[in-house]
């Protein structure tokens, strides 16, 4: 991966948890970041 496609990628996530935020509040970054936690806790008991 270039230095250009990780930087495009990176602004890209950026503007859409903006728009997220903008529209929805953060109830739905809440909600991801629990799910992601669990999933990471899930993965790390299958290591």
């Amino acid at each position: 991966m270039t230095n250009k496609i990780a930087l495009g990628l990176g602004l890209l996530l950026l503007v859409l948890l903006a728009v997220d935020v903008l529209f929805y509040g953060t109830q739905n970054l809440v909600f991801l970041g629990k799910k992601l936690f669990e999933l990471i806790e899930w993965l790390a008991f299958w290591r």
